[in-house]
């Protein structure tokens, strides 16, 4: 059995806030402060930093357990967990000291805004912020992220893949601070669900970047290393997910047993890309094997719909009565999230085929002259 990561005091706070944080902002500056007095940021995080030590791993599989009761509080940990992990692995050592002892506490909200970035690893997208003419030894930036996560006030910081204004230059990956002059965050998103999660835009005219605020002058080896936690704690949401779906799927009655193969195939499922999952990041392996861990997000994706599927068809038309069961709605809306969430499912596929298709290209006989 795993280890339990939420302490049931905060069990019980997310199972009471659940549907509030699921469809409205009143709640959305509490959930930080309740994951990290529990503990939850420092997992998985070298105690030389601060941190609590303990596997990558362990760290997702907290995540996991927050998932089970609020993808929206899920959301949150994810953002301020990846962000503890850009400061793991970054090369600037003044921007781990700067940024990581407010990040851990949770008095500095992290704003992953990598998710364009990732998109461009991947040769998805451009980039959205650029680098752009400034005296000796500064750097500027300019641009927008349309969608952010984690942007709580009244601080946080949000992080960001810039063109380089130098041609022929890699990208860089900073980090930059809410209560900087040009940093202006807009009204959070009219979303379907996961309201609570302070989500929002970022707008950055011409915003001066110091040393601390620079996490990579080589962007993408930066992002690399940084993928495999990324998305790896994404992965732990839709694990969160599947179990409180698959337990609600349990509580049938007798005359759903033609259900009950199915919820055990789902659980080996669920086994089996959790091994994976824990397996290739302890070892790396997802570093070098981006597209290992695509299928892990892709499977995990698919088994969450299977399992929302069985919950629905046990529990009947009772699905349809709010006052029956209030959980199913919610859940159903936050399976929605799975395949958007940044990178999508389909940018994933179109990632896994056009990899497949540059490998049998490299793999052809050359045709003679």
């Amino acid at each position: 059995m795993s280890t339990q990561w939420v302490a049931p005091a905060l069990q019980t706070w997310l199972a009471s806030h659940a549907q509030s944080l699921h469809s409205s902002n009143e709640a959305a500056d509490a959930v930080l402060p309740q994951l990290t007095q529990a503990g939850l940021t420092h997992i998985g995080v070298p105690a030389k930093w601060g941190g609590a030590g303990g596997e990558a791993r362990h760290a997702v599989e907290a995540l996991s357990q927050v998932a089970e009761h609020s993808l929206t509080a899920a959301f949150v940990l994810w953002a301020q967990r990846a962000f503890v992990d850009y400061l793991c692995v970054t090369d600037n050592p003044v921007a781990r000291e700067a940024w990581l002892p407010g990040l851990l506490s949770g008095h500095t909200a992290g704003a992953t805004g990598l998710s364009n970035a990732m998109k461009f690893l991947s040769a998805l997208e451009p980039l959205q912020v650029q680098e752009h003419a400034a005296p000796q030894g500064e750097r500027r930036v300019s641009g927008r992220l349309p969608w952010v996560t984690n942007l709580r006030s009244p601080h946080f910081t949000v992080a960001a893949a810039v063109q380089a204004e130098q041609a022929g230059s890699p990208p860089l990956v900073v980090t930059l601070d809410s209560q900087a002059a040009g940093v202006q965050r807009s009204a959070d998103l009219d979303l379907l669900g996961l309201c609570g999660s302070n989500t929002a835009a970022i707008t950055l005219s011409d915003v001066a970047v110091p040393l601390h605020g620079v996490l990579a002058v080589n962007g993408p080896a930066f992002l690399k290393r940084a993928r495999p936690m990324f998305l790896s704690l994404q992965c732990g949401m839709s694990v969160g997910l599947v179990r409180a779906a698959l337990r609600a799927a349990e509580q049938v009655g007798s005359a759903r047993d033609v259900l009950r193969p199915r919820i055990a195939h789902a659980w080996e499922l669920l086994e089996g890309l959790q091994a994976t999952l824990g397996e290739g990041l302890e070892s790396g392996r997802f570093e070098a094997d981006a597209a290992a861990l695509f299928q892990v997000r892709l499977q995990l994706a698919a088994l969450v719909q299977e399992a929302i599927q069985l919950e629905l068809q046990g529990s009947g038309g009772r699905a349809y009565l709010r006052d029956q069961l209030p959980d199913f709605g919610r859940r159903l809306q936050e399976s929605a999230f799975v395949p958007v969430v940044t990178p999508s499912l389909t940018q994933l596929q179109g990632e896994l085929q056009r990899q497949a298709q540059a490998a049998t290209a490299a793999a052809a006989p050359g045709v003679a002259a």
